[in-house]
């Protein structure tokens, strides 16, 4: 099949070199708002040059992956829908949860998948599956971190929408999938400490939060863009049965200092990248079923809509200093 790729920055170039992998892709066509970007990319992996995304909508494409900046998603994946293309579109779908639900109305029922790697990770799939079966008696307790190992850019964090959106969004969604339950309320909390730049955004760079679940269970999320040691992403799930961990593995960045114990013993994970590398091709590997017309997307606009939801609760209660309802927020969208 023939792929088109908008946007190859850090994540679209990665994106280009899992899909020229992929057995499924015959061609690629990739465009970048810089030219010169879009030759080396191009030239890196074989791929036909785009003059504009536009043109990469326009060149016979079968389905369309999109990496540009946050600002140009709705845009893109509603021309991409317009134009009757499956869409793969990384995170998030908006800047903003309100913009995101307006991108649902106008797609509802689209081939649109939106890029949540973690749904596709062995360690996270098989934990979603002992939930499910009731493995765990009944769940009361999840435990989601995600740590950078340094913050990312300034320019990228002034258009990230603030950590919730960018960073804890992700937790947010992958509680929502290996519980299969809905958050209700939040209260977060957290600090600015490091580089200036989070208090001038009126960001943070560490923060926490509780969650309540629809059925009473309890979540706690920790986000931090300052974790030395690597890149850290765990989950744990604790119920009246059993317990499971997602991401206790020999690379954790993680030092144990009780006497004998050399667990972990690998290199820690520096990098989303290298932590995920094979969700991620699992991931565009899905897509190219949904643009064979053999699944449905697994990771949908109203996915990434009620994630965006829990984030944008999350920031009112950092602001307020208070507990948050998911459907207040929406309500006042």
């Amino acid at each position: 099949m023939r792929i088109g790729l908008i946007g190859l920055g850090r994540i679209g170039a990665f994106h280009a070199e899992t899909l020229s992998g992929l057995p499924a892709v015959t061609s690629l066509v990739v465009a970048d708002a810089v030219p010169a970007v879009t030759e080396r990319i191009a030239g890196k992996f074989g791929a036909e040059r785009a003059a504009s995304p536009g043109a990469v909508l326009t060149s016979g494409i079968n389905g369309v992956v999109i990496a540009a900046a946050t600002d140009a998603h709705p845009q893109l994946i509603l021309a991409a829908v317009e134009a009757g293309l499956p869409v793969f579109c990384e995170k998030p779908v908006a800047k903003g949860a309100a913009e995101a639900e307006e991108v649902l109305r106008h797609c509802a029922g689209a081939g649109v998948q939106i890029g949540y790697n973690r749904r596709f990770d062995p360690g996270f799939v098989a934990a979603r599956a002992a939930i499910a079966a009731g493995e765990l008696g009944r769940l009361h307790t999840v435990r989601s971190t995600t740590m950078d190992p340094a913050p990312p850019p300034a320019a990228y964090l002034a258009g990230s929408g603030g950590i919730f959106h960018d960073c804890s969004v992700h937790d947010f969604d992958i509680i929502r999938f290996v519980t299969g339950r809905e958050v209700v309320e939040v209260y977060a909390t957290g600090s600015t400490a490091g580089d200036e730049i989070f208090a001038q955004l009126g960001d943070a760079s560490t923060t926490a939060a509780t969650l309540t679940l629809d059925d009473g269970t309890i979540a706690v999320v920790s986000n931090t863009r300052y974790n030395g040691r690597g890149y850290d992403v765990r989950l744990e799930a604790h119920g009246s049965a059993d317990s499971i961990a997602v991401g206790w593995e020999e690379r954790l960045p993680m030092r144990s200092v009780e006497p004998g114990v050399a667990f972990p013993g690998g290199t820690p994970h520096g990098f989303f990248m290298d932590r995920f590398a094979e969700a991620y091709r699992r991931e565009l590997s899905a897509f190219t079923e949904v643009v064979a017309g053999t699944r449905t997307s697994p990771c949908t606009v109203a996915d990434a809509v009620a994630a965006g939801w829990i984030a944008e609760a999350c920031t009112v209660s950092l602001r307020d200093h208070r507990p948050v309802r998911v459907d207040e927020v929406r309500s006042a969208a």
